[in-house]
């Protein structure tokens, strides 16, 4: 967050203007307030996730406490050749205090994670997830939103919720790992810092700053994979055609760090986007944007490499009352994540959720990334890959507060050049949850 400070003197020397209502869910919601003289910032510049469940379960004013027992199979705990498999077991406690008023919507997760393996008890690991989403109205159209998640893992399976693991948003930012290293200690944090102020009735502005962090504890567990850190900073403008229509145009730069041995590489990103965003529905909208994206990236002792390209993305949202899907894509240059050098990323992610019957439920989520390098005569870049990674579940409540779950996990990468993942290109995970949550309204 000490990386973000420019952004929190920006709020603090900001006047108490009027504030927007942002959309209690999500981006899909951004056309739906209380009032059509507020504007709430679309997709491509909003930063939020769209979201993941119907209207019928979403809820706000609850604390929400749990118990989830897990079990899985593996064909491949251990990452190598020849794959071993193994059967684990996995306690995860949540607590979450998600809590509305009028000016402030706040919500804050946590959940730690133990795992125990049957027959490699030397992959036992102990896991943390923190999440911290707050939006405040300084006044009637000026907002402030700060969020920040952590996570502490030995495996990127040991989540909580898998199909959910990936959220999707309309914007253009890469994820926090580019390459996924399944079966590796490591720390990522993110850190997002923003204020949108409405100066006329169809007209906003808005800046935000962010942080990202990919630590690897044991770089033994990573050969081809190196630590990285994102800082970065954004600035819009939008403007409101009609109750369903926004345009605008907005400014993200990046400066990306990759840490390989013995030396240090360095990308830096500008980028302009013109975007659009359609609201067929309240609750369904389409996003596009595209535009320049200038690149420069220095690796000592090579000269600097810089370059030109298109950038674009493209976003849909629907929530229904029982059913929601997301699904975007971007075409933008990026770099770290584990990997070294900068490269055109392409990538796709989607995520669904549908009740079936009141008792039935299905969910999944899924990713794609290919990687290919911007800077192939720069020594010791990695010449790229593609990534596919995805999580098919069905739930079944079993009284008020029990339900079980059932699903299937799979990831395919190919990267030639990192030994952590020719290793092990395919990893797949069947899992049976039982699950115990209770919500408490709160202020009553």
């Amino acid at each position: 967050m000490t990386r973000l400070w420019f952004v929190i003197v920006l709020v603090a020397a900001t006047p108490l203007w009027c504030q927007v209502n942002a959309g209690a869910n999500g981006p899909a919601d951004a056309a739906v307030t209380a009032d059509d003289t507020r504007m709430a910032a679309p997709p491509p510049v909003s930063g939020e996730s769209y979201p993941v469940a119907g209207t019928a379960e979403a809820r706000s004013n609850y604390l929400r406490y749990g118990l989830t027992f897990s079990t899985a199979y593996s064909d491949n705990v251990l990452g190598g050749t020849p794959p071993v498999s193994d059967i684990s077991y996995s306690i995860w406690p949540t607590i979450a205090l998600d809590k509305s008023t009028s000016r402030l919507h706040s919500l804050l997760s946590y959940s730690p994670g133990f795992t125990f393996y049957q027959r490699t008890s030397g992959r036992n690991e102990a896991d943390q997830n923190v999440a911290l989403d707050i939006q405040y109205r300084l006044s009637p159209h000026v907002t402030v939103s700060v969020r920040d998640s952590f996570q502490k893992s030995s495996s990127v399976f040991n989540q909580p919720d898998l199909a959910s693991a990936n959220p999707v948003t309309g914007t253009a930012e890469p994820p926090t790992a580019t390459v996924i290293a399944p079966l590796a200690d490591r720390l990522t944090n993110t850190a997002n810092a923003g204020i949108t102020y409405q100066y006329g009735r169809n007209s906003m502005v808005g800046a935000s700053g962010t942080f990202t962090n990919l630590h690897y504890p044991d770089p033994a567990e990573v050969p081809g994979l190196f630590d990285s850190s994102t800082t970065g900073g954004s600035a819009f403008y939008d403007h409101r055609l009609s109750k369903k229509q926004h345009i605008g145009v907005s400014y993200q730069y990046q400066r990306i760090l990759s840490y390989p041995v013995g030396a240090r590489s360095q990308t830096q990103t500008h980028t302009i986007f013109g975007f659009y965003t359609l609201y067929l529905t309240p609750r369904l909208s389409l996003s596009l944007s595209g535009g320049p994206q200038y690149s420069d990236v220095a690796q000592s002792p090579q000269p600097a490499s810089r370059s030109w390209s298109p950038a674009a993305t493209a976003s849909l949202g629907w929530q229904g009352q029982r059913t929601s899907f997301a699904a975007s894509y971007s075409r933008i240059v990026t770099g770290g994540g584990g990997l070294q050098g900068a490269f055109h990323s392409n990538s796709a992610n989607a995520s669904a959720s549908w009740q079936i019957v009141r008792t039935w439920s299905v969910g999944a989520g899924a990713s794609y990334a290919i990687n290919k390098t911007l800077t192939p005569f720069v020594f010791l870049s990695n010449p790229g890959g593609h990534s596919l990674s995805g999580t098919v579940s069905m739930r079944h409540p079993i009284g008020q507060h029990l339900s079980a779950e059932a699903g299937y996990s799979r990831v395919h990468q190919s990267y030639g050049g990192i030994p952590v993942i020719a290793n092990s290109p395919d990893i797949n995970r069947e899992f049976i949850t039982i699950s115990y949550q209770f919500a408490r309204p709160l202020g009553r």
